[in-house]
């Protein structure tokens, strides 16, 4: 069935049929459809738009059609041209008149506006679950590494002392503006289009606001044209997600670099890598690589939505149609990568006493060294002077600060003392930066615990809509 089928006189070409098809990536809304058009049913026959009694069938033949669905005792027919017409057909080859009847007042344009809004706040709210998880994890590992002394890198050179645990939480951090981002995200998203009609809104006297509280709406939208047009929540999403997805191919770019043999940092658990076909002394990090491949796919779908919605006139177009498989993809990309990332980082092995060699071989308390000397008195340029010089001359010697004999230090500069050593200590070094943000272990500690508890407290979204049921 074709729901526009009576302006033409020839059969749509095969070949146009399935180009001009969405079915085979919008059936995943057959839910969110179903529930769009019981509130619709309702609102309808309690604004006696139609027959109340016959508001009532529909509702109950929408809802008997979705357990069929779910049960498998109904098949989504490829064929259809998208979810709603199926539907809709279904309906009326099962009620008749009273089937016909669901459409009064509402256009496809709305009614896909509606359903994408539908399904992707559920989206928001699953895939908050899963960064909250991520993030939990991150937390309560970093508080257990709060003094595992690691290199702080830049430019991927060793730099100043931090710890393992004070890293983790800067990922933390970026998940928790990534969960920041999607209930902004899923706040602007929950407007109700539905009676906005193709472009025009209708000249049937409808409660829209009604339908918008069914479904668990904040309100309707205010201008029927941008109600039909507006893609801005598909594209704000997929932001999210895209940088959502940065952050963990960052993350997966250190873990890469961790389990290798020249950093040996960690070691992934056998259950999240793999190994060669030729090598047998491989341990691959696979999940890794592919969580940072795979942000360069939804990357590219965001890229997709901005250039299909740059040059669309008002309002409904049929690039629209492209909103959904690159937004639906994206969604599905995270999660299946939050899926393998969060067990693979709680059960990483982490391995405190290499980070500790690296940052001992890598003059990273420097800093503290030109510091120590700043301290008692000299100006900061000279005493990055005389450590650089120093650092050199360990170089050339291979030896380090730590282990450098008073004697040598008293060569390159007569105000360094016994207590040098204290000074460049890297525990010493870690342990002091007490400042807001720096690395030391009460302050990895604290901020966990704050972070926890900002994901404890975060109220919960609402829930699944109601049951078609409750609303008659």
């Amino acid at each position: 069935m074709k729901l526009w089928a009576g302006r033409f006189q020839k059969e749509t070409d095969q070949k146009t049929n399935d180009f001009n098809s969405s079915i085979s990536f919008d059936s995943r809304m057959a839910r969110e459809d179903i529930e769009g058009s019981i509130a619709h049913a309702a609102m309808l026959g309690a604004c006696g738009v139609i027959d109340k009694d016959e508001a009532g069938k529909i509702c109950i033949g929408l809802e008997q059609i979705l357990r069929d669905l779910e049960s498998g005792a109904l098949q989504i027919d490829p064929s259809a041209e998208d979810i709603h017409t199926f539907i809709e057909g279904e309906l009326t080859q099962r009620l008749g008149d009273a089937g016909k009847r669901l459409h009064t007042a509402r256009s496809r344009n709305d009614q896909v506006a509606l359903d994408v809004r539908l399904y992707l706040r559920k989206q928001c709210d699953a895939l908050s679950g899963q960064l909250r998880d991520l993030t939990q994890v991150l937390c309560k590992k970093a508080a257990g590494y709060a003094e595992a002394v690691m290199p702080g890198y830049t430019h991927l050179q060793r730099a100043q002392p931090i710890t393992f645990g004070h890293h983790l939480m800067a990922y933390a951090e970026m998940f928790l503006r990534d969960l920041d981002r999607l209930r902004d995200a899923r706040k602007r998203m929950n407007f109700c289009p539905l009676g906005s009609g193709a472009l025009a809104g209708t000249t049937y006297p409808l409660d829209r606001g009604m339908t918008a509280s069914l479904l668990g709406f904040d309100g309707p939208t205010h201008n029927s044209l941008d109600g039909v047009s507006d893609r801005d929540f598909c594209m704000e999403l997929a932001a999210a997600v895209a940088i959502t997805m940065v952050h963990l191919s960052r993350f997966s770019e250190e873990i890469i670099l961790w389990c290798s043999w020249e950093f040996k940092f960690i070691e992934l658990d056998d259950a999240f890598s793999t190994g060669s076909s030729i090598m047998p002394q491989k341990k691959n990090p696979d999940i890794a690589e592919l969580v940072r491949g795979k942000a360069g796919r939804v990357i590219g779908g965001l890229t997709a939505l901005l250039t299909m919605m740059k040059g669309l006139p008002l309002a409904y177009n049929k690039d629209m149609q492209e909103d959904k498989e690159a937004v639906f993809d994206a969604v599905d990309t995270l999660s299946m990568c939050l899926t393998a990332f969060v067990p693979m980082v709680e059960t990483m092995k982490v391995l405190p006493e290499n980070m500790r060699r690296a940052a001992a071989r890598g003059f990273i308390n420097a800093t503290d060294c030109a510091d120590y000397l700043v301290g008692k008195g000299l100006p900061f340029r000279d005493a990055y002077k005389v450590t650089g010089s120093l650092v050199a001359y360990c170089i050339e010697h291979g030896r380090t600060l730590e282990d450098l004999p008073l004697e040598t230090y008293q060569a390159f500069h007569p105000l360094f003392g016994e207590d040098v050593y204290e000074a460049i200590s890297l525990e010493r070094c870690v342990n002091g930066r007490k400042v807001l943000g720096g690395p030391a272990p009460e302050n990895v500690r604290a901020e966990s615990e704050r972070v926890l508890a900002l994901l404890n407290a975060c109220e919960e979204w609402p829930a699944a809509v109601p049951g078609g049921e409750l609303w008659l």
